[in-house]
């Protein structure tokens, strides 16, 4: 058995891709997680320079988009719109995980039960928190129009939730569809997202069937970059790819096919996602050694070994944590400048280390349900049923919230609804080992590790 992330042969071939031949170890890229590390830290800023409520003479509170409203913010956009860049790297790590798995004697019913654990217990935490507080607050006589407009602006982050943890569950699929036939699994994928998008002005609901069709296409870039794809292209090759991507892009939004505002193409998303995260694909590979020499700096590596294990908690935590610091501000003396005046601007710069601030003892409390689960010794692991069932309870209530927006009692509803998931996953179970290869003596004393790998870092299989 390969150690490298590679399933032996044979179980290659008895799981329907071909065998692939053997290849040096291909280690996880340091980039990764210094990349993913930025970008964490670009979603907060620019969320921070969205969010802003509004206290009106008659008591009532509204927000608004400031940064969205800006002329200057739809080519901006187009840069700093990463979040396809996440979907590319969970597609990398997803994919090397799968194949972990499967060289252990796991199967695509294991891997859903651990990328389901991994994902919704953060996210149970959140909704129980947020739906008590809210009680809370209502309870004391807070507006009830300013608890839904918490409600909805809070929980936003939940649609990312929604559409990473499909594309995650699909990597068993994908990757098997990948391994048969890769450039023509992509091809076919751009053909079904091209075709949704031609119908989604006649038939609305089915723009949302791109939340499986494009998440799963830019996640394929990330399977390609598992494989070795981009290593073995030029700076020419990744320039055209960089410049032609942009350029389509430019055409496509030029015209008003789709709008030129990356925020608007991502929810639901649209071609526009594929085409970004081509460009930021090839960047990543085009700049990876100067990424990577940063990203060996050992004071860069010890911020990246603490802030990686608990980047989904961060993420579905900071827009809760500055709304509520938005809304208590309003209730103090503090003259706030307007939203067009120059000092508005300025006061972005405290606002974002204060939420880092309040966000750092959340993270303490809550970031440990972000650890990969374990296998207890000879732990049995939950039926395919009660997989299955579990991923349909978490994603009822997230499609609810999609279609019908989110509410005070659905937060309540979705809370119970991860929370029974959780129960329902159950335990890891213990992975069946395959045989050692002929020639190689067992040690007799050795303890076989059973998931994680001894010496993997948490945020390795994220």
């Amino acid at each position: 058995m390969e150690r490298n992330g590679h399933p032996a042969a044979g179980q290659q071939a008895a799981h329907g891709e071909p065998a692939p031949e053997r290849e040096p170890a291909r280690q996880r890229e340091p980039a990764i997680d210094l990349v993913r590390f930025t970008c964490l830290l670009l979603v907060v800023a620019a969320h921070c320079l969205m969010v802003n409520p509004v206290l009106h003479k008659d008591g009532t509170v509204t927000t608004r988009n400031t940064l969205m409203d800006q002329s200057w913010f739809d080519p901006v956009g187009w840069v700093f719109m990463i979040v396809p860049l996440f979907f590319v790297l969970g597609g990398e790590t997803g994919l090397q995980s799968w194949r972990r798995l499967r060289a252990r004697g796991g199967n695509g019913f294991d891997f859903a039960q651990i990328r389901l654990l991994r994902l919704v217990r953060p996210a149970m935490a959140l909704l129980a928190m947020m739906w008590g507080g809210l009680w809370a607050a209502l309870l004391l006589g807070v507006d009830p129009r300013v608890i839904q407009l918490m409600t909805t602006g809070a929980a936003m982050p939940l649609w990312f939730l929604a559409a990473y943890l499909t594309a995650q569950l699909s990597i068993p699929v994908m990757s098997r569809l990948h391994g048969r036939a890769p450039m023509l699994t992509l091809a076919v994928l751009v053909v079904l997202i091209i075709a949704v998008d031609s119908l989604r002005g006649a038939l609305p609901i089915l723009a949302f069937i791109n939340m499986i069709f494009v998440w799963c296409a830019v996640q394929q870039l990330g399977f390609l970059r598992a494989d070795g794809f981009f290593d073995n292209r030029g700076r020419t090759w990744l320039v055209g790819a960089i410049a032609s991507s942009n350029v389509i892009l430019g055409l496509v939004t030029g015209v008003g096919v789709y709008p030129g505002n990356m925020v608007v193409n991502l929810n639901p998303p649209n071609l526009c996602l594929l085409l970004l995260a081509i460009s930021q694909t090839a960047s990543l590979q085009l700049l990876r050694n100067g990424i990577d020499a940063v990203a060996k700096v050992r004071w860069v590596q010890m911020v990246i070994a603490v802030a990686g294990r608990r980047s989904m908690t961060v993420y579905l935590w900071h827009l809760p944590v500055l709304v509520a610091l938005s809304g208590l501000l309003l209730l103090t003396d503090i003259s706030l400048p307007p939203d067009d005046a120059a000092d508005w601007w300025w006061d972005r710069i405290p606002v974002f280390f204060a939420v880092i601030a309040v966000l750092l003892p959340v993270v303490w409390i809550f970031g440990r349900l972000e650890n990969r689960p374990t296998a207890a010794s000879h732990a049995r692991g939950p039926s395919r049923v009660a997989v299955v069932t579990a991923a349909v309870v978490v994603f009822v209530p997230v499609a609810d919230a999609a279609f019908n927006g989110l509410t005070l009692a659905l937060l309540g509803g979705g809370a119970a609804c991860f929370a029974l998931a959780v129960l329902l996953l159950g335990r890891v179970p213990t992975p069946v080992l395959p045989p050692l290869e002929e020639n190689v003596p067992e040690p007799s004393t050795e303890i076989r590790a059973t998931l994680p790998e001894s010496g993997l870092r948490a945020n390795l299989e994220s």
